[in-house]
């Protein structure tokens, strides 16, 4: 394979002709200098941010609900086992390559080769899709926020409407209700815009605010926010876990939580869904993890790292798993109980009006009757059974725990209800929506950084306005974010959701493995990284990153293009006059929307190849168009900067090797970096 960028020199080997070169290297020591890069503080801030961005709000209400409807613990295992297949071995790279490289994505991939410099910026435009939305999802639990300081809560009761109830509401519940008329005022479709709802639109601008002001200073600022945004989350869950074991009802929703149904692992979608949760969970490729650890001094053990928060996100899935079925188990009780005695009294009610046969349960005491009871009354008599203006109902227990529910409906619609069933409802509803807005905001800061880190990394102008350039891509993602606070919002939320990430990053996760295990080598990586950490690492890397991570991405490429060419794409319209939800698919016009989202989203990747080409074919290397672009300094001062300019051509290595001790190297047409290590 021809050089695309000449190798770095060979420790103690220098050019004869870069004798004499004391002034010019005074020269780059003072630009090195006035480019120096930020690092963490200390290695708590790195980890709780790193922890921060990949445990957010997927953890609590996707999570649970793949569990739910995919087999329980069956689907734990499942996930488990694509966990360590393909999560931490992606995981790791990443982690690796920005430790090493020292630059935000853009800059990696260019480091790597300069023919894949658009995988960076894809990641760049698909972090700037993913924080449109996502501040929504904040912007909501600010609202809800808000409105928990009420009691009793506004999603408790119907509201009045002249002598009787809202017929919206009636027909179907205060929390379903309060979210789609009274948060959202949502339209009944996609094609009916609806003018903006300016309480969501003020929530969101304060969403902005907030993450404006955490990310001014960079990682700063961002560090010191995470002790609480990264830490408070788990307090919370924890509070959760121990008033929800106590209610009644909770052991049964565990117990159908986690009851295992191995079947499922004959189901190809269901390996599709745990592939991809595996894939959101840790962030693979949206950039993020990759500006983290940019900023980590080199010989952290960032393996180390890649197992220790590949499982701590794992174990935050299940106890929010456990809290979520505890929660919901109580909730499902108390409406078979409800159900149960409204059937009792209508039974007891027609006894002394209509001549009823000898009834097998005592209908006079309700309050004595079980559920397991009721049950096998209901299967043995009740539903033979004829009561004049009333319909007797089968009350199950485990009919209320399979009605499943995700997201949105989860977090503001379900969870909602189970809360005011709680003594002190206003207490525990605040809690709530204070831990998913500390959720969303610290995967919230991630995904920002993966946006601001590659390009102020590789824009000298960027980098020297760093404070400007923040203020104003907030500014911007306020305003594009105004598409999301029109009555139909949360349409387009759902469609930013299920298609401006999944399939971009999927693509962007397949080349950026395969340019590190077939492109710069597999082998060579391995040695990078052993030699920067000073341990040895696993050679099955080698084989995870050159077969198994590929074979995996493409499986799962291939399962999502089936799944949208074979099924028109949907999403769930909420009908007023029916007071009910339906699927509904996505008119031309959306659909057109939601494949520029995809293109927009790669193309980049083939547009950073053929510039590449054409650089070639003129004659031009990549490294002399981009003379431009100088890495950032580091500020260690016991760790060795990465540099990635060209010597001379004879070097035999066709790449760079991501590290070198003790060298200079000069760029033949730009400025000069002189790096020096003291390892």
């Amino acid at each position: 394979m021809t050089s695309e960028k000449p190798a770095l020199p060979v420790d103690g080997q220098r050019d004869e002709s870069e004798a004499g070169l004391g002034v010019e290297q005074e020269v780059t020591q003072e630009v090195t200098q006035e480019v120096a890069r930020d690092g963490w503080d200390s290695k708590v801030e790195y980890f709780l941010a790193q922890l921060g961005f990949s445990v957010g709000l997927g953890n609590v209400w996707r999570f649970p609900y793949l569990c739910h409807q995919n087999g329980g613990g069956a689907f734990i295992l499942l996930y488990v086992l694509l966990m360590g297949l393909v999560g931490v071995p992606l995981f790791f790279l990443e982690l690796a390559a920005g430790q090493s490289i020292r630059q935000g994505s853009i800059g990696v991939w260019r480091h790597i080769s300069p023919k894949f410099v658009g995988i960076g910026y894809s990641s760049c435009v698909v972090c700037f899709f993913v924080a449109l939305y996502y501040n929504v999802i904040i912007g909501w639990s600010i609202f809800y926020l808000g409105s928990s300081f009420q009691y009793p809560l506004p999603w408790e009761n119907c509201p009045t409407e002249g002598n009787g109830t809202v017929k919206e509401c009636a027909a179907s519940s205060p929390t379903v209700y309060f979210w789609y008329r009274k948060a959202l005022d949502i339209t009944d479709s996609i094609d009916e815009t609806g003018e903006f709802n300016p309480i969501i639109t003020g929530c969101l601008l304060a969403a902005w605010v907030i993450v404006c002001l955490a990310m001014y200073k960079g990682i700063k600022s961002t560090g010191k926010v995470m002790y609480f945004s990264s830490v408070f989350p788990y307090v919370v869950l924890l509070c959760f876990l121990i008033r929800g074991v106590t209610l009644d009802g909770a052991s049964e929703g565990i117990k159908f939580m986690f009851y295992p149904r191995l079947e499922i692992w004959a189901d190809v979608q269901v390996w599709r869904q745990a592939a991809t949760q595996v894939f959101f969970a840790l962030g693979l490729g949206f950039g993020s993890v990759i500006a983290y650890s940019s900023y980590n001094p080199r010989n952290n053990n960032c393996h180390r790292d890649a197992f220790t928060v590949s499982g701590v996100n794992f174990m935050t899935s299940l106890l929010a798993t456990l809290v979520v079925f505890a929660v919901l188990g109580f909730r499902a009780k108390t409406i078979a109980t409800e159900c149960v005695k409204r059937n009792m009294k209508a039974v007891f009610e027609a006894m002394s009006s209509t001549h009823l046969p000898d009834l097998l349960i005592n209908a006079s005491d309700v309050e004595s009757v079980s559920l397991n009871e009721y049950e096998h009354w209901y299967r043995t008599q009740g539903q033979q059974l004829s009561v004049p203006g009333y319909n007797i109902t089968a009350c199950s227990l485990e009919d209320e725990l399979k009605q499943g529910v995700e997201g949105t409906g989860l977090a503001f619609i379900a969870f909602t209800e189970a809360m005011t069933l709680f003594p002190g409802s206003p207490f525990w509803s605040a809690l709530f929506f204070l831990m998913l807005l500390n959720l969303g905001l610290s995967t919230m800061f991630g995904t920002m950084a993966g946006i601001l880190t590659p390009l102020t990394d590789t824009f000298n102008t960027l980098r020297n306005h760093k404070l400007l350039f923040t203020a104003c891509s907030c500014a911007v993602g306020f305003l594009l974010g105004l598409t999301f606070t029109q009555r139909c919002g949360n349409y387009f939320v759902t469609m930013f959701d299920d298609y401006s990430a999944t399939l971009p990053l999927i693509i962007v996760v397949i080349f950026q493995t395969w340019s590190v295990a077939w492109v710069y080598g597999a082998d060579r990586f391995l040695e990078d990284v052993r030699q920067m950490l000073d341990r040895p690492v696993p050679v099955v890397y080698k084989y995870l990153w050159k077969y198994v991570c590929p074979i995996a991405m493409l499986g799962l490429l291939g399962a999502s293009l089936l799944k949208m060419i074979l099924e028109r794409p949907t999403y769930t319209a909420w009908n007023r006059e029916k007071a009910s939800k339906e699927n509904l698919p996505y008119p031309d016009w959306a659909l057109a929307v939601l494949s520029t989202l995809i293109i927009v989203a790669f193309l980049p990747v083939p547009i950073g190849f053929m510039h590449s080409l054409l650089l070639e074919r003129l004659g031009q290397s990549p490294a002399d168009a981009e003379v431009g672009y100088m890495p950032c300094a580091t500020t260690d001062i016991d760790l060795t900067p990465l540099s990635t300019l060209p010597p001379s051509g004879d070097d035999p290595n066709p790449f760079p090797p991501l590290l070198h001790d003790n060298h200079d190297s000069r760029l033949p047409h730009g400025p000069i970096e002189h790096f020096e290590s003291d390892l």
